[in-house]
């Protein structure tokens, strides 16, 4: 369902009519109510407000740390920027409870079904992220991070920078629930603005960095996760306002496990827990495996390239995620979707396509101001990239489509299949061909796992009398 994200996956539907602070039902009725494709453009169109400025912007950061500190800091600042990805199962599916019973609510900020899940979701990623903490210290007191992150590290500083990012993870966990509550409420617009701010705020850092001589570069990436951390809890401060009192009570009452009980989210968490859990090792492992499998010049190599395509990925998942709530909102009144997903995702898939194609004319200019001619991307990798985008892009709608119990499971089992396959591809093809192998790997999976079977299931769901 997600690849180069945030988080996420995570991004928004049409506006809620609820003013903030109200009792009035924050907006998951208008989810049903407006257009699927024009739910898709506001929230891909407040993305693409974000887009151009965190691009060049990106573009710039990328260049201050290769002049100043060196393609090896860049590598490893890529290496752990991506880590984040590989740990969506942290979550362990509580974004589908939380977002399927804030969009199928009539009235979130006073339901008493929203406010259990609510619970029971902070109860779960406090626990998840006491866990993480201690694997942390133990991984750090073994000194084994060389042996999960492979050669990507610098040596001596690496492994803290490493350690002090994954602390950071974990410490962002029980606060970043908020958006999950604004993508349900059809304001996770307001998530992609705010996250707009995260490229600002770390090329200030890095910027000042350089001027006053601190470091070497190692601890860039933490400051990205900082960031985030802030980032997320002002989201979360946010859905706070837009349901009061629903989440402060939420959070009042999560201390108080004996005698207030949570919500059932064991149906739609664990197939969503496995989800998050093997799509990234399919779909963002592919530094790790260049890390291990081939060397630094790759390893940059695809950094640059998949910064390029990032803008394509961001859009795709704004827009996708928009469509959650509406598939959920007609699911909790019984009705069809006023759009098949069929019809949106060849939409998706035809976008990204001609957006793809725009990238790779410029990504010889692109390579050249972003690494100052030091990295050159083959045209085998801009494909590659293309050919995934444009999988991931056709995936999306069918995935949202299915986020019920049944169509999770579904999805879920396929991607568990697609796992040896995918991941097998790109250690082979990456100690072969270097950087373009993993992304062949990877859209080889996507698109016969994900795309084909998704497919074939919303088409039978989609049958006359099913």
């Amino acid at each position: 369902m997600s690849r180069e994200t945030s988080l996420v996956p995570a991004a928004a539907p049409p506006d809620a009519t609820a003013e903030s602070g109200s009792n009035a039902p924050a907006g998951a009725g208008d989810a049903a109510a407006v257009s699927p494709w024009r739910s898709v453009v506001r929230s891909a169109g407040a993305r693409a407000l974000v887009i151009p400025v965190s691009a060049l912007l990106g573009v710039i950061n990328t260049r201050v740390i290769i002049d100043n500190f060196g393609g090896a800091a860049y590598a490893q600042y890529g290496l752990l920027v991506a880590v984040a990805a590989l740990l969506p199962f942290t979550d362990l599916g509580m974004s589908a409870a939380i977002m399927n019973a804030t969009s199928g609510s009539e009235r979130p900020s006073r339901d008493e079904h929203v406010r259990r899940v609510l619970i029971t979701s902070i109860r779960v990623l406090v626990g998840s992220g006491a866990v993480l903490l201690v694997a942390v210290f133990l991984v750090s007191g073994l000194g084994l991070w060389p042996m999960f992150m492979g050669d990507g590290l610098l040596p001596g500083s690496g492994p803290r920078a490493a350690a002090s990012c994954l602390a950071v993870i974990a410490l962002t966990l029980p606060i970043a629930f908020g958006q999950r509550v604004l993508t349900g409420l059809g304001k996770n617009h307001v998530t992609v603005l705010l996250n707009g701010l995260q490229t600002p705020i770390v090329l200030l850092v890095v910027v000042l960095m350089v001027r006053l001589d601190l470091g070497d570069g190692s601890y860039v990436a933490v400051v990205a996760y900082l960031a985030t951390m802030a980032l997320s809890l002002a989201a979360t401060l946010v859905a706070a306002r837009l349901i009061r009192p629903a989440i402060g009570a939420a959070v009042r009452a999560v201390p108080k496990i004996r005698t207030v009980p949570g919500a059932k989210v064991l149906d739609v968490a664990w197939p969503m827990l496995i989800l998050m859990t093997v799509l990234p090792i399919v779909n963002q492992s592919d530094r790790l495996v260049l890390s291990h499998v081939s060397d630094t010049a790759n390893l940059a190599t695809y950094n640059l390239a998949a910064q390029m395509y990032v803008p394509v990925w961001a859009v795709t998942t704004a827009g996708g995620i928009a469509l959650w709530p509406i598939f959920a909102r007609a699911r909790a009144r019984g009705h069809r979707t006023r759009q098949s997903p069929l019809a949106l995702a060849a939409g998706f898939a035809a976008a990204a396509a001609a957006v793809c194609l725009g990238i790779s004319l410029l990504a010889p200019w692109l390579s050249r101001l972003a690494s100052g001619g030091r990295i050159d991307v083959p045209v085998s990798v801009l494909a590659a990239f293309s050919a995934l985008m444009v999988s991931q892009a056709a995936n999306y709608p069918l995935g949202m489509y299915m986020t019920d119990a049944a169509g999770l499971r579904s999805q879920a089992f396929r991607v568990v299949a697609m796992m040896p396959v995918s991941l097998g591809l790109s250690l082979m093809l990456g100690a072969r061909y270097g950087a373009v192998g993993p992304v062949i790997g990877s859209a080889t999976g996507v698109f016969f796992f994900e795309v084909v079977g998704n497919w074939i299931y919303v088409r039978r769901r989609l049958a006359p009398g099913v």
